[in-house]
């Protein structure tokens, strides 16, 4: 999932050295959180959340795939 959400980002914003993805797991909890340039947040996030409404659901596609995990996806 990490790579995932890490391909993604790159390709959308303008400083794809400045991505950062990291993972946190806790029982069946699976939270990646994605860091990125200040400048580069509204690439991101999108006009009203529509991008990283659309990112989060091509993550949670994912994930029912590989396992029964519930993935949550937060961008810092």
């Amino acid at each position: 999932m990490k790579e995932l959400v890490e391909v993604i980002a790159k390709a959308l914003v303008d400083n794809p050295d400045e991505v950062v993805v990291t993972e946190k797991e806790s029982g069946k909890n699976l939270t990646i959180e994605l860091h990125v340039a200040p400048s580069d947040m509204g690439k991101v996030i999108g006009r009203q959340g529509r991008i990283a409404k659309a990112i989060r659901t091509v993550v949670k596609a994912a994930a029912m795939d590989d396992n029964s995990m519930k993935v949550d996806v937060d961008i810092i």
